[in-house]
């Protein structure tokens, strides 16, 4: 489909001025034709590391052709003292009078170190003030996070990426009593969850989940999380204390690291 961009950068800037660069090129855009119009669902803030930041935007691309967003990508450099940043906004052409010509925007900012506690700041005033706001952060800058809870309402984390499955889990449950978390290890489990339900979903097959005395998990090296988010879910479906009789993995891992109750 045929396009038009229009480009915006500034090296020291300021969110301020970023924020009027983003209106400036929606005002371009309405100049040109009228039936420009943004396409947004959410605002998506990715915060990664500056020498991944290809593969990343690669990833956003993908996403963002089913869930259009005005997307915002704070790129972490090592001894970076200023910030730098772009934006744009590419339209389709108008195919037809009268018809919508939709608008896909996009600001990337590049930041230190020494800025991501106060990328809360620097963010705000770029995103859209009645959309949803969703944090990412692949690249385990939980502090990136933390910082951003103040304007996101949803953070999307991958616990696999965590090192350890005690504290992975233990921070997804701190996180959501802050945010409503999306955690892609769950998320990756659906498959199985819904094969799992299946299989008990006719009501002829429902009493035979009584009968069940043993359940092996089984997952590959580094899955860990995932297998423990099914467990989790069946611990749910059969109730803890069944659940813990029945269910083959460790099972103190059922269990909360600071406590003696189970994950809820």
């Amino acid at each position: 489909m045929t396009t038009l961009d229009g480009v915006w950068s500034a090296e020291d800037t300021t969110p301020e001025a970023i924020a009027s660069a983003l209106r400036g090129l929606l005002r371009e855009r309405h100049l040109e034709d009228d039936a420009f119009a943004p396409a947004r669902v959410l605002n998506l803030v990715a915060v990664v590391d500056a020498s991944y930041r290809g593969e990343v935007l690669n990833r956003l691309d993908r996403i963002d052709r089913y869930h259009p967003s005005r997307t915002v990508v704070c790129s972490v450099e090592p001894g970076r003292t200023t910030i730098d940043a772009w934006a744009t906004m590419a339209c389709d052409v108008p195919t037809a009078p009268g018809a919508l010509a939709l608008c896909r925007e996009r600001v990337e900012i590049e930041v230190g170190e020494g800025d991501v506690a106060d990328l809360g700041a620097i963010v705000d005033p770029v995103l859209v003030s009645d959309l949803q706001t969703v944090v990412w952060a692949p690249h385990q800058h939980a502090e990136a996070i933390e910082a951003l809870l103040g304007v996101a309402g949803v953070a999307l984390v991958d616990s696999l990426d965590e090192p350890d499955v005690r504290g992975a889990l233990e921070r997804v449950r701190v996180l959501a009593e802050r945010a409503y978390v999306v955690d892609l290890a769950w998320v990756r489990g659906t498959p199985w969850r819904e094969r799992i339900a299946a299989a008990f979903d006719p009501p002829p097959r429902r009493a035979g989940l009584r009968r069940i005395r043993r359940v092996a998990v089984r997952h590959r090296a580094g899955a860990e999380v995932s297998a423990m988010l099914l467990v989790g879910w069946l611990g749910s479906e059969f109730g803890y204390d069944r659940a813990a009789s029945i269910i083959e993995h460790p099972k103190e891992l059922l269990k909360r690291p600071d406590s003696e109750k189970p994950y809820p």
